[in-house]
């Protein structure tokens, strides 16, 4: 893919992350090859109200959208996986594909680049784990077992908060630590959701510890966008290959 700038010769894509998320933009410009263009705009919503604030995020989505002016995008991220889960996957996609005639680009989810991801991997029997509140921990859970997914186990990590927004808190240390004490030895493979837990760094250490694929929404997210542009980082995934995107690792260590 060409273009008309100095930089991404490979390719143009944006990413949506939600307007307190510290998270998506570095864990991105590991993930993204260096000849793909990485830029952001930020989901908006309600600043006090939780459950209202997912909502806000996909139905503001036009607003964040035209932070990238005349810029034309080869594909966009919604880097949220927990609006998919609160509204569903049909009323999601609805939205996306409403904005994708507007805009004249593919918007893909997080929550589906994990199910694109697993499906590619022929995974049915996951080890989830969740680092949120109860109340959308369920949701998570609900989720995935509706989409046809044996949680073989579930858990998640105590954020001290109703709210969501400890989760910008959170190291990778600590995700190792949580993930670890799940009973993950039947599953197929691992996933971490959220997008707003640091998950690049704790990904080889779950790895070496579980010899388990292991899937996080960001690494998930930033490899469907790469796959919707069609450029070669974007790996085939199968026979227990799970690094989905060329030479992240090396990149997410410096």
């Amino acid at each position: 893919m060409s273009n008309d700038f100095e930089y991404g010769s490979g390719g143009i894509v944006g990413f949506a992350p939600p307007q307190s998320n510290p998270t998506v933009e570095p864990e991105m410009a590991a993930l993204m090859p260096p000849d793909v263009l990485s830029l952001t705009t930020r989901l908006r919503g309600d600043p006090i109200d939780a459950r209202k604030r997912f909502s806000d995020y996909l139905f503001n989505l036009g607003e964040s959208l035209e932070g990238f002016g005349a810029i034309r995008l080869g594909a966009l991220g919604f880097a949220c996986t927990a609006t998919t889960y609160l509204l569903g996957h049909d009323e999601v996609r609805r939205k996306f594909e409403q904005l994708s005639r507007l805009y004249g680009y593919p918007i893909l989810s997080s929550a589906e680049a994990i199910e694109l991801a697993l499906a590619e991997l022929g995974a049915r029997r996951i080890a989830l784990f969740g680092p949120y509140p109860g109340w959308l921990q369920e949701a998570s859970f609900s989720f995935w077992s509706q989409a046809g997914f044996d949680l073989t186990a579930k858990g998640g990590i105590d954020l001290g908060s109703s709210d969501t927004l400890n989760i910008y808190k959170l190291r990778a240390s600590k995700v190792v630590e949580a993930v670890l004490r799940l009973d993950w030895h039947s599953a197929d493979a691992i996933v971490l959701t959220g997008t707003g837990a640091p998950t690049l760094r704790a990904i080889p250490d779950i790895v070496r510890a579980t010899g388990k694929a292991v899937l996080s929404s960001n690494l998930c997210l930033g490899w469907a966008v790469l796959k919707a542009i069609g450029h070669k980082a974007a790996l085939p995934v199968g026979m227990g290959q799970s690094m989905l995107i060329d030479d992240w690792p090396a990149r997410a260590a410096r």
